[in-house]
């Protein structure tokens, strides 16, 4: 397997890219093409005595800022590290492009050089989260600020396609994230999209609210790209606080060091479960071949760790399972029209 990489996406590149796609190399079993200036990745490479030598380079001469808007990438950044890695997956030079950089651009790339799978309205941007219980899938993250019923409808089953196969869940829960319980409850848009996934074959439990997701309400929260948004800031925000607020308790004088370090431990185990290093970044869910961003503040282990789930991806044919669903689904909608089924 061949995994594209933009060596210049992400606030730490193109050395703390280069050290995770090494790791990669060696335990992953997986080829790697980096993208971007070929001198400066030899030289980053010499200095820190990295080995580059099971790795090929795609030269490009510029890379894509990341406060530059995410259309700039087929106009002005068109020779950019990001744009010439997802050419190069369009070509088949490689089985799947991950890239730390420019979220906007990377979206809009995906879409346009390497394009949807048919049937697909819009790709998702999908990131896995921890939980109290374990994690979940938020579908979209923020990709599409302005959704349509059935878009949500195709974020939950493309979400529950990917955590069953590449996240091990043998029949994922999917919620609608929404401001109350009652089915009736939310706009027009939540309540549509209601109705389209309890009469799916998705394991769909309904609406959920914001303060229950810790408690794994649910696999997959289904939301609208500005509603998953927001959500996912004031759910990293809030991690975040509390776990500085701990810190702070636990190192406020010699009792409390020594009560932290009788804690160690559980306090490791407890600092890894709300980690999102563990899982790198997201897939972008819904186009015609695998795409992984990366988390754009990447280090060596969280780039490492969005290459191993980009591994786990494509050797669980994800694009050809949602392909598959979503013809099952048009069929199934023509049956309904002809009157060879009842239902769906």
């Amino acid at each position: 397997m061949k995994i594209i990489v933009d060596a210049f996406g992400g606030d730490y590149a193109p050395l703390e890219i280069l050290k995770g796609a090494t790791k990669a190399v060696e335990e992953l079993d997986v080829e790697i093409l980096l993208t971007g200036k070929a001198d400066i990745i030899k030289k980053a490479a010499k200095e820190n005595g990295i080995n580059l030598s099971h790795m090929e380079i795609l030269d490009c001469p510029d890379v894509m800022p990341m406060e530059d808007p995410g259309t700039e990438i087929l106009k002005k950044w068109k020779n950019s590290s990001m744009a010439v890695g997802l050419c190069a997956l369009a070509e088949g030079k490689g089985d799947a492009f991950v890239s730390a950089g420019n979220s906007g651009a990377l979206t809009v790339g995906a879409t346009f050089l390497v394009k949807r799978i048919h049937g697909i309205k819009r790709i998702g941007f999908a990131p896995v989260i921890p939980d109290g219980k374990g994690c979940f899938m938020l579908m979209d993250g923020g990709a599409n600020a302005d959704c349509k019923p059935e878009m949500l409808y195709q974020f939950g089953l493309m979400g529950a396609l990917y955590m069953k196969k590449v996240m091990q869940i043998e029949n994922p829960t999917v919620g609608l994230l929404n401001v109350g319980t009652e089915e009736h409850k939310g706009s027009s848009l939540q309540q549509e999209a209601y109705a389209l996934l309890k009469n799916s074959n998705l394991n769909f439990v309904g609406n959920v609210e914001a303060r229950s997701v810790n408690g794994h309400a649910c696999d997959v929260l289904v939301a609208d790209g500005f509603s998953g948004n927001v959500f996912l800031k004031t759910y990293e925000g809030t991690a975040m606080m509390v776990m500085e607020k701990l810190k702070g308790v636990l190192t406020k004088n010699l009792k409390t060091k020594l009560a932290a370090g009788l804690m160690l431990s559980d306090l490791k185990g407890l600092k890894k479960t709300m980690d999102y290093n563990e899982y790198g970044g997201a897939p972008l869910m819904g186009c015609a071949k695998p795409v992984f961003k990366a988390h754009g503040s990447s280090k060596a282990k969280t780039f490492y760790n969005a290459l191993r789930l980009t591994k786990a991806y494509v050797e669980g044919n994800i694009v050809s399972e949602i392909t598959e669903s979503i013809t099952s689904m048009k069929k199934a909608n023509s049956d309904v029209k002809e009157g060879k089924h009842e239902t769906v």
